[in-house]
């Protein structure tokens, strides 16, 4: 029998997490790999992942992550939010300040995701936002299950209780908002918007 995967209860690792630490959690899409912003630094580290490509930020609710691109929300983006979220779509929006340069350092945008998993839910509401990726190394397929997140990154722990809920298996939509007006969708994932 193998032995238990390295697991904290909510508040454990959502301290782990504000402590300055990596972490390990599902999501209604893929298991995540994640830290607070100013530690996103680190992701790349971990995962060997080209700096260019930007992290996403999660939150609980929306007033989180609209809050953090620095600029004020349109009615066409709280509107897409008020139909995507909480869900399998990631928004890319125009933003500014620090948490957006901690992401996507010098890219001028920030991608944003409310899931819908309760487990994932419970620890941003206790960790506040956190920057996110998939959980796999660059160039390997994202994991699917807390086993496969867990071999590959055998040092940074999980949320428990196991087992987590099953995951879609599919990466979110990304739709991102152009300068001129209108969304572009980046990657089609699991749901799509009517009109898109």
């Amino acid at each position: 029998m193998s032995d238990p995967l390295p697991t904290l209860a909510p508040p454990e690792l959502a301290a782990h997490l504000l402590g300055g630490s990596a972490a390990l959690f599902p999501t209604d899409t893929l298991p995540a790999l994640a830290s607070c912003p100013s530690q996103a630094h680190q992701l790349w580290a971990l995962k060997h992942r080209p700096a260019e490509k930007p992290l996403i930020l999660m939150a609980a609710n929306a007033e989180a992550l609209l809050g953090s691109i620095g600029r004020p929300a349109r009615p066409e983006w709280l509107a897409m939010a008020a139909w995507a979220w909480p869900g399998a779509v990631t928004l890319v929006l125009p933003a500014i300040g620090p948490v957006a340069e901690a992401l996507n350092p010098g890219g001028g945008s920030l991608g944003l995701r409310l899931p819908a998993c309760p487990q994932a839910l419970a620890l941003l509401e206790l960790s506040g936002p956190l920057a996110t990726t998939s959980a796999n190394v660059s160039g390997q397929p994202p994991a699917t299950t807390a086993e496969e997140a867990a071999r590959q990154f055998a040092d940074v722990p999980l949320l428990g209780p196991m087992p987590w809920p099953e995951a879609g298996g599919m990466a979110s939509t990304v739709l991102a908002w152009r300068e001129g007006g209108g969304w572009q969708v980046l990657r089609a994932g699991a749901l799509l918007p009517p009109g898109i």
